[in-house]
């Protein structure tokens, strides 16, 4: 798949709304299941959301439900998370993540910091 990129992160107001987005490098970006986690400060790295390769099927962490929604864009190469009534735990690294079979890639994250 080779580079994920994130972006669109940043300082935001709690009650405010951010989308991320993930552009990858390839030709195979539709092959590839797609998610986003997350990492707090002094926190393991959480899963977020996933969407299915055609896009159909999406699945969230409960904190999220009803909050997030994970896209994505085949023609374009791109995942995005668009992140609505956002909360203080919100706030960390978000990390977009590619699989296929046993290939694993990450991207290097986007702070997302939600101030009370």
């Amino acid at each position: 798949q080779g580079q994920l990129v994130e972006s669109g992160g940043g300082l935001v107001q709690a009650g405010g709304s951010l989308t991320l987005s993930c552009a990858a490098s390839g030709r195979t970006f539709s092959s590839y299941t797609m998610a986003w986690y997350r990492q707090a400060p002094g926190k393991e790295r959480e899963f977020v959301a996933t969407i299915a390769r055609s896009g159909g099927s999406t699945t969230y962490t409960d904190s999220v439900k009803g909050r997030f929604t994970i896209s994505r864009d085949n023609a374009k190469n791109t995942v995005y998370l668009q992140m609505n009534n956002l909360k203080p735990e919100d706030t960390g690294v978000y990390y977009c993540k590619a699989t296929f079979g046993s290939n694993v890639y990450w991207g290097q994250g986007t702070q997302v910091t939600v101030s009370s």
